[in-house]
């Protein structure tokens, strides 16, 4: 009798967590019937390249379909991360059809990343590095895992110098990762999967814990491209971002995400999952459900599903 007990404490012990975070699934499909306004910057990325949304998807579609290592890549990276492979897809055909042009073959990204192996970069803006920046009194109170001390460190940026003059010295009104974690002025995302180089930092932890990669530092910015430039090692950073967004939804907004493609795939094009399911909880505190939406990135691929989920 005492073991059974003992084995019903430890059962009920593990199921606990599951319990505490359960959420309400959110309806597979699009919210909206049409698709929503696609940003100029992105029309006119795709006009200036003298190609089409239309052929940019067709392409990005057709890689993925024509490269089996590809896929089964993606689909290994998505079991070890515990989402379903789509979301990957989603996300990387989102990028590919609406932020650059995809390679004709994977071993393009390859070569690619390795041609920025071995060139010394640093994250900084205007000769002040970021490890010198992050030492400020301002930051002394981020702590955490790579998630928690890099999105404190990008609230205080917002919070505290963004578009203001600190100490004598004058910053940008722009974005953290615009600012300093730019060096080449020519984009801010790079690889398969676009990652953002101040994003890949933030997932740094969950990607070492769960791939056994290295983790990242912000003093080798060469380590940093490398990473999210290499497919082998990139996808494992898509994945974390999706598994991150679903598990934010599920926790501070309590709304299950993981069987709509096209939430995940907006949240990996707008980001900060973290403050936009707290907006969302907020919206629904008053007991009326209201879902989260899909941009246009994530229009196209629940519009697309059918055919993105026969890829895989």
């Amino acid at each position: 009798m005492r073991r059974f007990a003992f084995s019903l404490l430890i059962s009920c012990a593990l199921l606990a967590p599951t319990l505490s975070h359960a959420a309400t699934m959110v309806p597979s499909g699009n919210r909206n019937a049409e698709q929503p306004a696609i940003p100029g910057a992105s029309v006119r990325r795709t006009k200036a390249g003298k190609t089409s949304f239309d052929q940019k998807y067709e392409k990005i579609r057709d890689l993925l379909a024509s490269d089996k290592k590809l896929i089964a890549k993606i689909k290994s990276t998505a079991n070890a991360y515990g989402i379903a492979p789509i979301h990957i897809v989603g996300a990387l055909v989102g990028e590919h059809t609406y932020n650059v042009d995809a390679y004709d073959r994977l071993q393009s990204y390859y070569v690619k990343a390795a041609s920025y192996a071995g060139n010394s970069f640093r994250f900084a803006y205007d000769g002040e590095s970021i490890a010198d920046f992050i030492k400020r009194p301002e930051f002394a109170g981020c702590k955490g895992d790579s998630y928690e001390l890099w999105t404190c460190r990008e609230d205080i940026w917002d919070a505290k110098f963004r578009g203001k003059s600190v100490g004598g010295r004058s910053y940008p009104d722009n974005r953290f990762s615009a600012v300093f974690f730019q060096p080449f002025y020519a984009g801010q995302t790079f690889g398969l999967g676009q990652v953002n180089p101040l994003t890949a930092l933030m997932m740094s932890d969950m990607v070492s814990r769960t791939s056994g990669l290295p983790k990242l530092d912000e003093n080798d910015a060469g380590e940093v491209y490398r990473a999210i430039m290499d497919p082998d090692q990139s996808l494992a950073f898509t994945a974390a971002i999706i598994r991150k967004s679903i598990d934010d939804y599920r926790k501070i907004a309590g709304m299950d995400i993981s069987r709509n493609p096209g939430l995940t795939a907006t949240l990996y094009n707008i980001g900060n999952s973290k403050a936009r399911a707290r907006a969302l909880a907020a919206k629904n505190a008053g007991g009326a459900t209201v879902w989260p939406e899909e941009n246009y990135y994530g229009w196209l691929i629940n519009d697309k599903l059918a055919e993105l989920q026969a890829l895989l």
